[in-house]
């Protein structure tokens, strides 16, 4: 590990620790926050907390159950909020543009209309098919991308807490068709754009998000929203395509997502997702 930060300043007298990163293949922040690390030039540890017991008997140690974190020796950032990220790693990192909230909302609301079409064009008998090397079904990934934006509108219009639990893609028992699935989507999109309509507009978005995650804006965590759920809808038509060898029906393109800060990778830059045992 090279002990020389980006801005030049070496530690005296002693090796710093080296800079690790936990994730799991799949995971739309992981795959961000390793590819905001190699952009700026940093070598670290990539650890895989599903490959072995290693991981998360290491962030057991700073009490953590969760990924992504990039840690340096007692030193941690969810790997959610760069700024943080940047901190841990020892580089400077000075932010980037965000879309407008309005602009922000037109994204959301294209993922949301893509990621219903491409959940109904999945077969119901593969619905539980699982994803390589995470246990997560292709059922659990559609509802991942409609739960997203749901758990953003129970924040603002209901100051929910936005924790890391609400967000594991577990479905409510009532959930058993594609129907059901497809109904749920259609009704997250409604009631974004009816909050939109009325409270939305005139929110202040530069207050507090309140999120687990870290200390950000709720500017901030509308573009997670939409560039979290954006980058799962593009899962959804790689299953498709890959995996049950079906054209995604009127896909997104990059046109879809511009202005969010998508990762390059669809899947990881680690894991193969045509290898099952990635």
């Amino acid at each position: 590990m090279n002990e020389m930060s980006k801005t030049g300043v070496k530690a005296k007298g002693q090796a710093r620790p080296p800079l690790k990163v936990y994730w799991q293949p799949g995971c739309s922040s992981c795959l961000k926050t390793k590819e905001f690390l190699i952009k700026h030039g940093m070598e670290f540890e990539s650890i895989n907390v599903l490959d072995g017991d290693k991981g998360f008997e290491e962030l057991a140690e700073l009490g953590l159950k969760m990924v992504p974190i990039v840690r340096r020796g007692s030193e941690w950032a969810n790997g959610a909020v760069f700024r943080d990220v940047a901190r841990v790693a020892g580089f400077r990192w000075d932010g980037h543009r965000m879309l407008k909230p309005a602009e922000m909302v037109k994204r959301v609301d294209g993922i949301l209309a893509g990621a219903r079409r491409f959940a109904a064009q999945i077969p119901e008998a593969s619905l539980d098919d699982m994803l390589p090397g995470r246990p997560r079904s292709y059922r659990q990934l559609a509802y991942h991308v409609f739960n997203i934006p749901d758990v953003f509108l129970n924040r603002v219009e209901h100051d929910a807490p936005y924790t890391y639990e609400s967000l594991l893609s577990i479905l409510p028992k009532e959930m058993k068709s594609k129907q059901d699935l497809l109904d749920y989507g259609e009704r997250v999109r409604k009631r974004l754009d009816k909050w939109w309509q009325t409270a939305g507009k005139d929110t202040d978005f530069g207050q507090p998000g309140k999120v687990y995650y870290g200390d950000v804006t709720l500017h901030e965590v509308l573009e997670r929203t939409g560039w979290h759920s954006g980058q799962h809808c593009r899962q959804l038509m790689l299953v498709l395509r890959e995996k049950l060898g079906i054209a995604p029906d009127r896909p997104l393109g990059d046109d879809a997502f511009a202005g969010l800060p998508m990762p390059e990778r669809v899947w990881d830059n680690e894991k193969s997702f045509d290898d099952a045992k990635a």
